[in-house]
């Protein structure tokens, strides 16, 4: 499976020092040292605990996303996928200097731990009177390092870290002590699990065109935000019904020695995070919280708030991680309060990479889903028509849908070149939509009025957008043509179909401007409706018709759909016919 290797830069070499300039033009409150790349705030209350992060590059918005009032008071950066140096931290450390002290907090990798520790021991050295001034959190909340595996280095740090940044950085922001900051930092770095998962690795700016080593069907799991390499990988990809329940038994587990790393009893309350690691779309993301959310509650579990967005990436590795915060018990000693951690993680920060978030208990799913809502066509107001034969009327149905189903890739390919790039996969859920209102009795040849609707209501529901519209529009006009026109025996004829589908084309006429030949689903259809009533409602050599208009789109400048965006001679070069209206000739060509 390749990866995403092009980037848009000036240069490998400066894109960290241009993304953290861009950073501070966002943020007023920041300012930047560029030699040592120290983002932080200058204008602060230096009565304040101070809180300062870093690490590599390339996990944006952390860390330097993060600083600004709320959260962070400063972060220093590395090179991508690569900690500061020593002497970076030093610097951080002085420029964050304050009255009160100041709190680092690292995520579980080598070098951080090396660098910023041997800063803190070196700023120490030189300020012996601040040396119990500087505390030290190091933070490893990923689960898929069993204990036997990480014995030695320990767990690595994952996006569970940016809640130990939004927690002890609200309670320094409220005043709280050097030694309160640092408690309830630790606290929250030892109650994080994490679990990430990825279709693919990632590509480092500057480096070698890469493909990963993951097949199209496959996905891992457990993989480090460094490309490092994961605890399994499954294949075919799971649905996310399949894959969230085994990421969840990963974070959760109390039966495995070498993995149950945060003491759950079951029925816990946890804080969700649900974090795309850069290359994942919003809308895949939230599905994935939907159903992290339902299995949250089959399980038991009371999730008292849920956080979702881009919270510390991989650059633009296309997958997620989940983390849960388990929040304290009442008997629960020597811990913070649930509550106080609540608050602290709903302060508001002015921060540019923290998202928004509920602060509150979600409201359980089930008061806030509307009932589904059905609009029944009533009987007594629609007419009795039927088709000679309902068996081969339904034959001719089901064998259109399946000629779309089957003709999604190649219809999806001309898409690909000619429009945005759905039209098969749209054809096709219309297809398999009139399947299943066959399948329940909704479509038949001795109702053929109700069926129509149904026909109309799958592609206004089924198909959406565009061509979902435009063949509800017409489906719902044929309806009312069949009414008007069919005999009195209410028993359809070929003049009588002709009838209808002349009243539907010049109904859809009214909702749109495409007039053949104008390299949409219209030039086809129109060839069709007008060819039946020409011929006297010759059906073979109306389907030849459409079948020549669809293949003349080849040909054609687009005037109106999608295509009209596409550059003409490209569409033209490419000899490539309009999608819609190949998916119009499929149709015809098997009702036959």
């Amino acid at each position: 499976m390749s990866v995403q290797s092009k980037h848009l830069l000036n240069s490998a070499s400066t894109l960290v020092l241009d993304s953290l300039k861009g950073l501070i033009a966002l943020n007023p409150q920041l300012s930047l040292d560029v030699e040592n790349k120290v983002v932080y705030v200058e204008s602060r209350d230096r009565s304040k605990v101070a809180l300062m992060c870093g690490g590599g590059s390339g996990h944006e918005p952390a860390h330097a996303g993060f600083v600004g009032q709320g959260i962070l008071t400063g972060a220093v950066c590395g090179n991508i996928f690569a900690s500061p140096n020593a002497s970076q931290v030093m610097r951080g450390v002085e420029l964050l200097d304050n009255d009160k002290g100041t709190v680092i907090i690292v995520k579980n990798y080598t070098g951080d731990v090396l660098n910023f520790g041997l800063a803190k021991e070196q700023y120490a050295s030189l300020h012996p009177q601040k040396a119990d001034k500087i505390k030290f959190v190091v933070v490893g909340d990923d689960v898929a390092v069993g204990r036997e595996q990480g014995k030695i280095v320990g767990r690595r740090g994952l996006a569970g870290t940016v809640l130990v940044y939004k927690i002890a950085g609200a309670l320094a922001q409220r005043g709280g002590s050097l030694e309160d900051v640092h408690s309830i930092a630790t606290w929250v770095a030892d109650h994080i699990a994490t679990i990430g998962c990825s279709l693919g690795h990632t590509h480092v700016p500057g480096t070698a065109t890469m493909t990963s080593d993951l097949s199209p069907s496959e996905i891992e799991i457990g993989l480090g935000i460094h490309n490092e390499s994961g605890h399994s990988r499954l294949s075919p990809i799971p649905k996310l019904e399949d894959l969230i329940p085994q990421l969840l038994a990963f974070l959760t587990s109390t039966s495995d020695p070498d993995r149950s790393f945060i003491p759950f009893k079951g029925k816990d309350n946890v804080v969700l995070l649900v974090n795309n690691l850069g290359g994942l779309s919003e809308l895949e993301l939230t599905g994935i919280v939907a159903e992290v959310r339902k299995q949250l509650d089959a399980r038991g579990f009371t999730t008292s708030r849920i956080l979702a967005g881009t919270f510390m990436t991989s650059l633009n590795m296309p997958g997620f991680s989940i983390s849960l915060l388990l929040l304290p018990s009442k008997e629960e000693v020597n811990a913070p309060t649930k509550d106080l951690i609540l608050s602290l993680l709903d302060e508001k920060a002015e921060v540019p990479g923290w998202r928004w978030s509920a602060t509150s208990v979600p409201v359980a799913q089930a008061n806030q889903i509307t009932p589904p809502h059905q609009v029944e066509a009533s009987k007594a107001n629609i007419k009795s028509v039927s088709v000679p034969d309902s068996e081969v009327f339904l034959r001719s149905i089901k064998r259109a849908a399946n000629a779309l189903i089957e003709a999604e890739p190649e219809i999806t390919r001309m898409d690909s070149i000619a429009g945005d790039g759905d039209c098969g996969l749209t054809l096709k859920a219309g297809a398999e939509g009139v399947l299943a209102k066959i399948t329940a009795g909704q479509i038949s040849g001795d109702d053929l009025v109700r069926s129509i609707i149904s026909i109309s209501q799958v592609a206004e529901e089924s198909m959406g957008g565009t061509s979902g519209a435009l063949y509800s529009i017409f489906f719902s006009a044929l309806a009312q043509g069949l009414q008007a026109d069919a005999p009195e025996t209410g028993e359809m004829t070929p003049k009588a179909w002709g009838l209808a589908l002349s009243f539907a084309l010049t109904k859809l006429y009214s909702y749109t401007r495409a007039r053949p030949p104008s390299r949409t689903l219209v030039d086809p259809l129109a060839a069709f409706v007008e060819t039946f009533n020409a011929t006297k409602n010759n059906y073979a050599e109306s389907v030849k018709a459409a079948g020549k208009a669809a293949e003349a789109t080849r040909n054609l400048e687009a005037k109106a759909g999608r295509s009209a965006y596409v550059e003409g001679n490209r569409l033209i070069a490419e000899k490539v016919a309009d999608p819609g209206a190949w998916g119009v000739k499929t149709i015809l060509e098997h009702l036959i």
